[in-house]
C-alpha cells in the first residue's frame, strides 16, 4: 500500500514539474522581445537620427508587440546599410527620403514620417562669408558657388540635377573640415540638423546663413526588407494610431518645432528645386512649414 502511495506521489510530482516547466517556457517565450536593429550614427556628436529613432519607438509601442530597438554600428542611408537590410543581415529598418533606387531595394512603409521637413535646407557657411550670401537674390547667382555633400546622399544628385555645383566627400565629419578649409562655400543641411552641427563644430568658425533656403519635394519613410512584411505592418499600424491620438504631432513638434521657428523661413529667399529621384507620380511637397506657402514670401526660381 505504501509503495502504491509512493508511486502515485512521484507521478504527481513529475507531472507538476513538467507542467511548471512548460508554463515557465511559455512565459519566457511571451516575454522575449523581438530585437530590431537600426543604423547607428556617424559620430558621437551626430544627433540626426534622434527624431526617427524616437518615432520608431513610439509607433512600435502602440502595437503591443514586445520589442527592443538596438543601433547597429553602420551610418544610416549608406549603400551598405541598404544592402544589409535587403539581405536581412544584421539590420532591420532605416528611414530617409524615398528614391526610385530605395524602393527597388527595400519595402517602404508609405506614410510620410517628417512632414517633408528634410526637403527644407539651410546653409552652414563660414562666418566670414556672411556678406557674400546676403548679396545673393537669385538661384542663378547661387549656382556660381559650390555646395558640399556626402557622395552617397540623395541630396547630391538632387542639387546637381538643378544646376548646382557640388563637391562630394566620403565621410560625414569630413564635410565640416572641408567647409572650413574652403573646399566649398556652403553645406546645405536640414532645419533640425544644422543648429546642433553649428554648435558641435564651434571651433571651426562656422555659422547658419540667415537669408536663403532651398526646398524640394522629399517624402521620408521607414524602410524594411521586402520579406519583412510583418515589421512593415506593425510600423504602419503604429503610425496610424500615433497620428490619430496626436502623439505623432507632439513628437514632431518636440524635435522640430523650435528649429522651424528659429529658421524664420517666411523672411528668407526660398529657391524651389525639382527632385528627379522621387518615384514616378509621387507628390510630396510637405506641409506648410513656417508660413512660406501661405504668405508666398520671396520665393525665387
Amino acid at each position: 500500500m505504501q509503495r502504491l502511495i509512493h508511486e502515485v506521489f512521484c507521478k504527481r510530482i513529475v507531472g507538476a514539474a513538467i507542467a511548471l516547466s512548460c508554463l515557465l517556457a511559455s512565459a519566457t517565450s511571451i516575454a522575449t522581445p523581438v530585437h530590431i536593429f537600426y543604423p547607428g550614427t556617424a559620430s558621437v556628436t551626430d544627433t540626426r537620427a534622434g527624431y526617427y529613432v524616437k518615432l520608431l519607438d513610439l509607433v512600435l509601442s502602440k502595437t503591443g508587440i514586445q520589442y527592443e530597438l538596438q543601433p547597429n554600428a553602420l551610418p544610416m542611408a549608406s549603400p551598405r546599410t541598404i544592402q544589409k537590410i535587403a539581405n536581412a543581415d544584421g539590420l532591420d529598418v532605416t528611414w530617409g527620403p524615398t528614391t526610385q533606387e530605395l524602393e527597388q531595394a527595400l519595402l517602404p512603409v508609405r506614410i510620410p514620417i517628417d512632414k517633408g521637413v528634410l526637403g527644407l535646407r539651410l546653409f552652414l557657411i563660414k562666418k566670414r562669408d556672411r556678406s557674400l550670401f546676403e548679396s545673393i537674390h537669385t538661384l542663378a547667382r547661387l549656382q556660381l558657388l559650390t555646395a558640399g555633400q556626402q557622395r552617397d546622399w540623395s541630396d547630391t544628385e538632387i542639387l546637381r540635377a538643378n544646376g548646382m555645383k557640388v563637391v562630394g566627400a566620403d565621410i560625414y565629419e569630413q564635410m565640416f573640415q572641408m567647409l572650413a578649409a574652403d573646399r566649398f562655400q556652403y553645406f546645405p543641411r536640414g532645419i533640425a540638423e544644422i543648429w546642433g552641427e553649428e554648435t558641435s563644430h564651434a571651433d571651426l568658425d562656422l555659422a547658419v546663413e540667415q537669408h536663403l533656403a532651398l526646398r524640394y519635394p522629399a517624402c521620408s519613410y521607414f524602410f524594411v526588407s521586402k520579406g519583412n512584411t510583418k515589421l512593415a505592418q506593425s510600423i504602419e499600424e503604429g503610425l496610424h494610431i500615433a497620428m490619430r491620438d496626436g502623439s505623432f504631432d507632439k513628437l514632431f513638434q518636440q524635435y522640430n518645432g523650435e528649429y522651424i521657428k528659429l529658421a524664420h523661413l517666411n523672411t528668407r529667399t526660398v529657391f524651389e528645386l525639382n527632385n528627379p529621384l522621387n518615384p514616378n507620380g509621387l507628390e510630396c511637397r510637405g506641409i506648410n512649414i513656417g508660413g512660406i506657402d501661405k504668405e508666398k514670401k520671396k520665393i525665387s526660381e
